[in-house]
């Protein structure tokens, strides 16, 4: 049994500690989501140099909409500037962007911006950056059970590869490594299907303050690891 040196093709990360990292400095929460929001850039570029192909970030979950409606507010303003920024910036950096998630509840006009921002970035051919917005797991296997029903596909007839055809992350590998920053340790159901045989990493690092450091720490403690598929290593010995 061999640990991998590989570096994983799917990263996900549950971007947790924005609002504590400004509560410490005496500042709004809305400084801190900016902060988390400046990071996201330099973090795709990290791994994309170090080889990895898609990264997943936990944007806005289901569960943010019960939030503050100011603070919602504010998280949905940021929303629009980052798409923005991101889509130029991709497009310099040769990253694709792709959204995980629904945009039904946003307003027309931001949606009409998501939408553009990911058109403009499709040909590129470097890392996806997969932004998982207005996202729940639970929805999204909901969402696709419902799909396979509507489409007729007999009770017998549903297997994985089905299943996953009809999830937001489509086309998209499993993920290989979860990182979650900001000392909490759960998945906060987030991507939980194409997780379940991803490596944890956790962090008592905040959001904000992650960086270049932190992804090669995530990424060494991944390549020490043997992974293991049902019972089995990636080699194929027990």
């Amino acid at each position: 049994m061999t640990a991998s040196h590989e570096p994983p093709r799917h990263v996900a990360i549950i971007m947790d500690g924005n609002g504590r990292w400004a509560r410490s400095r005496g500042l709004p929460r809305s400084v801190g989501h900016r902060r988390g929001v400046d990071r996201i850039h330099p973090v795709a570029l990290a791994c994309s140099r170090r080889g990895v192909e898609y990264l997943t970030l936990y944007a806005f979950s289901t569960e943010n909409w019960r939030r503050p409606g100011a603070e919602v507010s504010a998280l949905l303003r940021l929303l629009a500037t980052m798409i923005d920024d991101e889509a130029k910036t991709c497009l310099r950096d040769n990253l694709r962007l792709r959204l995980v998630g629904t945009l039904e509840h946003l307003s027309p006009a931001l949606q009409d911006k998501v939408r553009a921002a990911v058109a403009l970035n499709e040909h590129n051919t470097g890392l996806s950056l997969c932004l998982a917005f207005d996202y729940g797991s639970r929805d999204e296997i909901v969402r696709a059970a419902r799909a396979l029903a509507a489409d007729g596909v007999a009770p017998l007839e549903v297997d994985e590869r089905r299943m996953s055809e009809r999830l937001f992350t489509a086309g998209m590998p499993d993920v290989d490594l979860l990182i979650r920053c900001g000392g909490e340790q759960r998945m906060s159901n987030f991507l939980m299907w194409q997780a379940a045989y991803a490596e944890l990493y956790f962090t008592d690092v905040l959001w904000p303050d992650f960086g270049e450091a932190e992804v090669d720490a995530a990424l060494e403690a991944y390549a020490a690891r043997s992974r293991r598929f049902g019972g089995l290593s990636q080699g194929g010995t027990h």
